[in-house]
């Protein structure tokens, strides 16, 4: 067992060295409520730390990153800003523009606790660049108890053909079926969740990974894009540009019946005083061999020479993986803690189910950003937003990914 309690005590004395303790900017995109709770875990373990932690929250993570990127280069850069598990930040990396914090990384041993999947991004030619503070899983199928019950639903749905079923009876009872933010990334998000599903691990791979041509103009894929088609079919005239929240709401509120999003929703149900279980479902996905993809949050720290700035990173890098704070924050943010050396014992029926699939390392999949380039992964959600809201044959959206996968 790792010996957090001295890492503890190392960070206290860090920041217990000067009298306002180091002073840590924090750029992230945490703006909603549930994602407000829970980026305060983070803040108030700074604060315990003997930091001083400094706000700076942007709605939007692209404009978020945005911010972070052109403060970098102009030389005000914050002491941490957030990215999302993906190769969003190897360019800062390769143009050596962050500070590395390896012997936060060494002392705390994440070589072996963090999954492969968000080791092998975090850690750039044996050095590590970013603090993972959560495992988010963006395919989650999420329902609404009270609208099911209305629709006469009395069973979860256990595969594709069985949701479909169960949006049909809530469109009859004059329900919105599918509640859904009519927003590029969150195309992106339904769209993996379809091809997790209903392609599978391997056909998975085939598309995001290996960019296979075959395999994306192939019968199966092709079924993998009609389903996604048809679900937007199943949302209402008010999607369009809807924030994600906005469309967890309307499962809150009794309006709609699911909706496919992250496990960050989560956090607005508790916000609402709703209860998996009881208020509403998640399913992590359909069959016992469904993958279940990373997804996740880090946060980098830019080039420094400040001993100070350098002192605040290294404490908030600390801290941001430490037992407790991996807990409370996923708590409150809907994810689950980034590894498994923890007491989950707290954490609510989804999470565990999560947590319970985790264990079985063939299920563990990278989402897509992982596998592509950034070029490639705007490609790709462009011509899926397009598919969504446009009759296009499913043929020249075949044609058009393979082009825009192509190596």
């Amino acid at each position: 067992m790792l010996n957090f309690a001295r890492i503890a005590a190392l960070a206290l004395a860090v920041g217990s060295a000067h009298a306002a303790g180091p002073k840590a900017e924090v750029i992230h995109w945490w703006t909603s409520g549930g994602e407000s709770a829970a980026v305060k875990t983070l803040a108030d373990a700074y604060a315990k730390a003997g930091g001083v932690w400094v706000d700076t929250a942007i709605a939007l993570g692209e404009q978020a990153r945005s911010v972070a990127v052109n403060r970098i280069l102009g030389g005000n850069p914050p002491t941490a800003a957030q990215f999302n598990t993906s190769k969003q930040f190897l360019d800062l990396v390769e143009q050596g523009m962050l500070n590395p914090i390896d012997s936060v990384a060494q002392q705390q041993g994440w070589d072996q606790l963090l999954p492969e999947t968000v080791l092998n991004v975090v850690r750039v030619k044996g050095h590590y660049y970013a603090a993972p503070v959560n495992i988010h899983m963006p395919t989650w199928i999420w329902y609404s108890k009270a609208a099911f019950k209305q629709a006469g639903i009395a069973a979860e749905p256990k595969s594709f053909d069985a949701l479909f079923a169960a949006l049909d009876k809530l469109r009859a009872v004059g329900l919105v079926p599918l509640a859904h933010g009519g927003q590029p990334w969150q195309e992106n998000i339904v769209f993996t969740a379809v091809l997790a599903n209903v392609g599978g691990t391997e056909l998975y791979l085939k598309v995001l990974r290996d960019k296979d041509r075959q395999a994306i103009e192939g019968e199966a894929f092709k079924k993998v894009l009609l389903n996604f088609k048809r679900l937007q079919s199943y949302t209402d005239k008010g999607s369009p540009g809807r924030n994600w929240n906005d469309a967890t709401a309307m499962l809150i509120t009794g309006k709609a019946g699911v909706q496919i999003m992250g496990d960050w929703a989560k956090g607005e149900f508790a916000q609402a005083n709703q209860s998996p279980g009881k208020d509403f479902g998640c399913i992590a996905g359909f069959g016992a061999k469904s993958p279940y993809i990373i997804q996740g949050d880090v946060f980098v720290f830019p080039k420094t020479s400040d001993p100070q700035a350098i002192k605040a990173q290294q404490l908030l890098a600390g801290i941001m993986l430490a037992p407790a704070t991996q807990v409370a924050f996923s708590n409150k943010k809907g994810s689950i803690p980034v590894h498994t050396d923890v007491d989950v014992s707290t954490m609510d029926p989804c999470a565990q189910q999560g947590l319970a699939i985790m264990k079985d390392k063939s299920r563990q999949l990278g989402n897509g950003e992982i596998y592509m380039s950034p070029d490639q992964n705007g490609a790709l959600t462009d011509i899926l937003t397009a598919y969504w809201n446009k009759n296009l044959p499913v043929e020249k959206v075949q044609k058009d990914i393979a082009a825009a996968l192509k190596n």
